[in-house]
Protein backbone atom coordinates (compact mmCIF):
# COMPACT_ATOMS: atom_id res chain seq x y z
CA UNK A 1 0.00 0.00 0.00
CA UNK A 2 2.82 2.53 0.89
CA UNK A 3 4.73 1.75 -2.70
CA UNK A 4 1.50 2.65 -4.19
CA UNK A 5 1.25 6.17 -2.03
CA UNK A 6 5.11 6.82 -3.11
CA UNK A 7 3.93 6.55 -6.63
CA UNK A 8 1.27 8.43 -6.42
CA UNK A 9 2.29 11.24 -4.76
CA UNK A 10 5.08 11.38 -7.10
CA UNK A 11 2.98 11.72 -10.35
CA UNK A 12 1.92 14.59 -8.52
CA UNK A 13 5.16 16.06 -8.83
CA UNK A 14 5.20 14.74 -12.09
CA UNK A 15 2.46 16.50 -13.32
CA UNK A 16 3.66 19.72 -11.70
CA UNK A 17 6.40 20.22 -13.36
CA UNK A 18 4.78 18.86 -16.82
CA UNK A 19 2.63 21.51 -16.43
CA UNK A 20 5.14 24.52 -15.60
CA UNK A 21 7.21 22.74 -18.42
CA UNK A 22 4.08 22.99 -20.61
CA UNK A 23 3.58 26.48 -19.89
CA UNK A 24 7.33 27.72 -20.20
CA UNK A 25 7.23 26.18 -23.93
CA UNK A 26 4.32 28.13 -24.55
CA UNK A 27 5.39 31.42 -23.05
CA UNK A 28 8.63 30.37 -25.80
CA UNK A 29 6.52 29.95 -28.29
CA UNK A 30 4.06 33.09 -28.08
CA UNK A 31 7.65 34.77 -28.29
CA UNK A 32 9.31 33.17 -31.24
CA UNK A 33 5.99 33.77 -32.78
CA UNK A 34 5.41 37.73 -31.72
CA UNK A 35 9.51 38.29 -33.10
CA UNK A 36 8.26 36.43 -36.28
CA UNK A 37 5.88 39.13 -36.50
CA UNK A 38 7.92 42.01 -36.26
CA UNK A 39 10.39 40.87 -38.42
CA UNK A 40 8.26 40.07 -41.13
CA UNK A 41 6.67 43.70 -40.50
CA UNK A 42 10.02 45.29 -40.98
CA UNK A 43 10.57 43.76 -43.92
CA UNK A 44 7.04 44.59 -45.23
CA UNK A 45 5.87 47.49 -47.43
CA UNK A 46 7.17 49.62 -49.73
CA UNK A 47 9.80 51.27 -48.03
CA UNK A 48 12.16 48.06 -47.34
CA UNK A 49 11.20 47.49 -51.71
CA UNK A 50 12.60 50.84 -52.35
CA UNK A 51 15.42 50.32 -50.38
CA UNK A 52 16.42 47.57 -51.85
CA UNK A 53 15.68 48.57 -55.61
CA UNK A 54 17.80 51.93 -54.87
CA UNK A 55 20.92 49.56 -53.74
CA UNK A 56 20.68 47.04 -56.30
CA UNK A 57 20.62 50.53 -59.04
CA UNK A 58 23.69 51.98 -57.19
CA UNK A 59 25.35 49.14 -57.65
CA UNK A 60 24.43 48.67 -61.25
CA UNK A 61 25.94 52.14 -61.74
CA UNK A 62 28.63 51.56 -60.05
CA UNK A 63 29.85 48.99 -61.92
CA UNK A 64 28.77 50.23 -65.11
CA UNK A 65 31.08 53.27 -63.96
CA UNK A 66 34.53 50.79 -62.69
CA UNK A 67 33.67 49.02 -66.29
CA UNK A 68 34.15 52.07 -68.73
CA UNK A 69 37.21 53.33 -66.10
CA UNK A 70 39.11 50.29 -66.85
CA UNK A 71 37.68 50.21 -70.79
CA UNK A 72 39.28 53.50 -71.04
CA UNK A 73 42.49 52.57 -69.33
CA UNK A 74 42.94 49.90 -71.35
CA UNK A 75 42.09 51.41 -74.44
CA UNK A 76 44.69 54.52 -73.20
CA UNK A 77 47.51 52.20 -71.97
CA UNK A 78 47.32 48.68 -73.54
CA UNK A 79 50.85 47.72 -72.59
CA UNK A 80 50.83 48.85 -68.77
CA UNK A 81 47.06 46.70 -68.85
CA UNK A 82 48.99 43.90 -70.11
CA UNK A 83 51.95 44.18 -67.75
CA UNK A 84 49.86 44.99 -64.78
CA UNK A 85 47.76 41.60 -65.58
CA UNK A 86 51.14 39.65 -66.11
CA UNK A 87 52.21 40.62 -63.06
CA UNK A 88 48.91 39.67 -61.05
CA UNK A 89 49.19 36.61 -62.80
CA UNK A 90 52.85 36.06 -61.82
CA UNK A 91 52.50 36.81 -58.33
CA UNK A 92 49.69 34.52 -58.14
CA UNK A 93 51.39 31.44 -59.59
CA UNK A 94 54.79 32.74 -57.48
CA UNK A 95 52.86 32.44 -53.85
CA UNK A 96 50.90 29.35 -55.20
CA UNK A 97 54.39 27.57 -55.49
CA UNK A 98 55.51 29.02 -52.80
CA UNK A 99 52.73 28.00 -50.64
CA UNK A 100 52.95 24.08 -52.32
CA UNK A 101 56.05 23.66 -51.53
CA UNK A 102 55.90 24.34 -47.82
CA UNK A 103 53.03 22.49 -47.70
CA UNK A 104 54.28 19.28 -49.12
CA UNK A 105 57.50 19.26 -47.41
Amino acid sequence: MSTRRDIEQGMEGIGDRVRRYAGDAGDAAHGWIARGRRAAARFDGDGYRRRLARAAEDLVDETNYRYRRLKRQVNRHPIATAAIVAGTVGAFVLLRQILRDDDEG
